[in-house]
């Protein structure tokens, strides 16, 4: 499990990165765009960081700040959809990359925690 949120980090952030250099450049995106661009790096951040616990507790709490960055990219990416209805289909693909990984974070923390209290 460890190597698929590997992959699927570093491949949600590359693509929200490779999204946000589509987006039109103006004021009004650009607050959008960095925000998107923070949180989706934020996900590959903290999960490395996750990786460096000392402890099972310090583990699920650093996965919990990884769940909330990629909750955020998703919000981000749906407040997307309504202003950019033109990138909508590779919208949706990001929320379902988003969705699918936050799955796994979550099936990861219940993991964590089952492993804790054995």
């Amino acid at each position: 499990m460890k190597n698929q949120i590997i992959f699927r980090t570093k491949t949600f952030a590359l693509d929200c990165w490779r999204f946000c250099f589509k987006v039109p450049k103006s004021r009004e995106y650009n607050a959008f765009v960095n925000q998107l661009i923070r949180s989706s790096s934020s996900v590959g951040a903290n999960y490395r960081a996750s990786q460096r616990a000392k402890s099972t507790a310090d583990f699920i709490n650093k996965l919990k700040i990884v769940e909330e960055e990629a909750d955020e990219s998703v919000y981000w990416l749906e407040i997307f959809e309504e202003v950019i209805p033109e990138h909508n289909e590779e919208i949706l693909k990001l929320k379902k990359e988003g969705s699918e990984l936050l799955a796994i974070i979550v099936a990861s923390i219940n993991t964590a925690k089952r492993n804790q209290k054995k």
